[in-house]
């Protein structure tokens, strides 16, 4: 079990998942350590080209890097990142692609917001250019549909986003808990269930730009078929815990429709 850091003191760090994106990470890094952001950057299985470049630049500018052989998925890796993140003493991992695509420039709005709500998850809402590939803009919604109802809420605009800041206390509570999923399907089943706990989810538009060129992790029957199996799971989960999620879904309207009426 992995301790948790105290939740009276804000100290975020970056944690940064990197799989045939070495090359990338040169650019991204720089920008994070401008913002005085220390890091974790976590070696998902590269070959031997791509660990030899993350090694020399995590050496070069004091980053912390931690390394896993063979790839073992982006989910596993962000986890990875974040229990050295708790080890190290931080209370909070903003988790940010080694690709570029992520908008660095929002960092600080994402940082103020989690001092201001330490124990809420903030995520990205991306707001894509045209670089980005159609299908996967409009398959998106087909899991935002299934997130939305198996948390019965709105709460999570968009549970895919890889831009989002943890409060690792409670992410890891519940990562020893749970058997979560540790590839594609991490960002969202991840979310889901830090909502059902109770942790109340930010929702922050932020710019999304596929990188020219740029080399996609995502394997379409692999990844797909554990996605669908994600929410599977989560519909499952969600059945039994419907008595908890109407009664707070009743706590959260009611107050409102209330004042409403009587005004």
């Amino acid at each position: 079990m992995t301790q948790a850091p105290s939740p009276n003191v804000f100290s975020p760090c970056a944690v940064i998942p990197v799989y045939r994106h070495a090359y990338l990470l040169e650019q991204v890094l720089p920008r994070i350590r401008e913002l005085g952001l220390p890091c974790v950057v976590v070696n998902d299985g590269n070959d031997q080209d791509e660990t030899e470049l993350l090694r020399a630049l995590c050496r070069d500018t004091g980053t912390e890097l931690c390394e896993q052989f063979p790839n073992q998925g982006k989910g596993s890796a962000v986890i990875l990142g974040m229990r050295r993140a708790a080890e190290l003493g931080y209370s909070h991992a903003l988790q940010v692609d080694a690709d570029g695509q992520h908008n660095t420039d929002d960092i600080p709005r994402f940082l103020a917001l989690a001092e201001a709500s330490p124990l809420a998850l903030i995520t990205g809402v991306p707001q894509y250019d045209d670089s980005v590939p159609r299908h996967r803009y409009y398959s998106r919604y087909l899991t935002h549909f299934w997130v939305w109802v198996e948390t019965l809420s709105l709460e999570i605009r968009d549970s895919m986003c890889g831009f989002r800041v943890y409060p690792l206390g409670d992410t890891l509570a519940l990562i020893d808990r749970v058997n979560i999923g540790r590839r594609m399907d991490f960002d969202t089943e991840v979310a889901v269930r830090l909502c059902w706990r109770g942790v109340p989810v930010i929702s922050v538009p932020t710019q999304v730009t596929y990188p020219e060129n740029g080399i996609s992790n995502f394997r379409l029957w692999r990844d797909n078929l554990a996605i669908s199996w994600m929410h599977t799971r989560l519909c499952a989960g969600m059945v039994l815990r419907l008595p908890v999620l109407v009664y707070r879904l009743i706590r959260r309207h009611w107050p409102a429709r209330a004042a409403e009426s009587l005004s």
